[in-house]
C-alpha cells in the first residue's frame, strides 16, 4: 500500500483502487474502504466529493452511522464546519435514546439508537455511512432522525449499491457516493 503516491490526474473515484477484497469470507463485507482511510489525499478528495452535492444546501449537522460512517461523518462535519451526531449500535450510549430495528446486509437483525437531545425539530441532518449495501442500516438512521424531528438534508456514501433498498433511499433523498457510472455495475454484483 503506497500511502505517498497520487495519480497525475484525478477523477473522481480515483481512490476507490485503494480499497482491499474480502479475504474472510461470507460474514464481511465484500470489499474493505478502510486502507481508503489511511490515503491523505484519498481520504479528501472521497470527502470532497461526497460533499459536492450538497454545496449550498442547508445542513446543521453531520450524523455517522456506527461505525466505520463515524470516519467519514466526521471528517465531513470538520469539512463544513458542522458538528457531528454519532448513531450508534444499540447498547452503547448511556443517556436516554430513541432506538429502531433492522436489518443489516448480512441478513442480522440489530437495534440501532441515538441520544434523543441532539436533534430538534427542524434540523437538517446529513446522514453518511460507509456503504449502503442493502440499504437496512441507512433506512433505520433515517428513521431515527424523522421520528425526533429532523430533516434528512442528504445521504452520502462510498458506495450506494442499485439495491431495493438502495433504489429506495435514492427515490426520496438527495444523495451522493463516489462510484463512477461505469463502474456501478460492478460494485452492484461485488466484482
Amino acid at each position: 500500500m503506497d500511502l505517498c503516491h497520487v495519480p497525475a490526474t484525478r477523477e473522481k473515484g480515483w481512490y476507490l483502487a485503494l480499497m482491499a477484497p474480502n479475504v474472510k469470507g461470507p460474514n464481511y463485507a465484500w470489499l474493505d474502504p478502510s486502507r481508503l482511510y489511511c490515503h491523505p489525499q484519498g481520504l479528501q478528495d472521497c470527502v470532497a466529493d461526497l460533499l459536492q452535492p450538497f454545496q449550498g444546501d442547508a445542513i446543521d449537522m453531520v450524523a455517522g452511522i456506527d461505525a466505520m460512517g463515524f470516519i467519514l461523518g466526521a471528517a465531513a462535519a470538520a469539512t463544513l464546519q458542522k458538528g457531528f451526531l454519532a448513531i450508534r449500535k444499540a447498547g452503547h450510549l448511556c443517556v436516554q435514546t430513541v432506538a429502531q430495528p433492522y436489518t443489516d446486509y448480512s441478513g442480522r437483525e440489530k437495534v440501532m439508537e441515538v441520544r434523543t437531545d441532539a436533534i430538534s425539530p427542524g434540523l437538517r441532518i446529513l446522514l453518511v455511512d460507509q456503504w449502503i449495501e442493502t440499504g437496512g442500516t441507512m433506512r433505520a438512521a433515517i428513521e431515527l432522525v424523522e421520528r425526533l424531528g429532523g430533516v434528512v438534508a442528504g445521504v452520502a456514501a462510498i458506495c450506494m449499491e442499485n439495491s431495493e433498498g438502495g433504489k429506495w433511499i435514492q427515490e426520496r433523498y438527495k444523495c451522493s457516493h463516489c462510484v463512477p457510472p461505469r463502474l456501478q455495475p460492478r460494485f452492484d454484483q461485488h466484482q
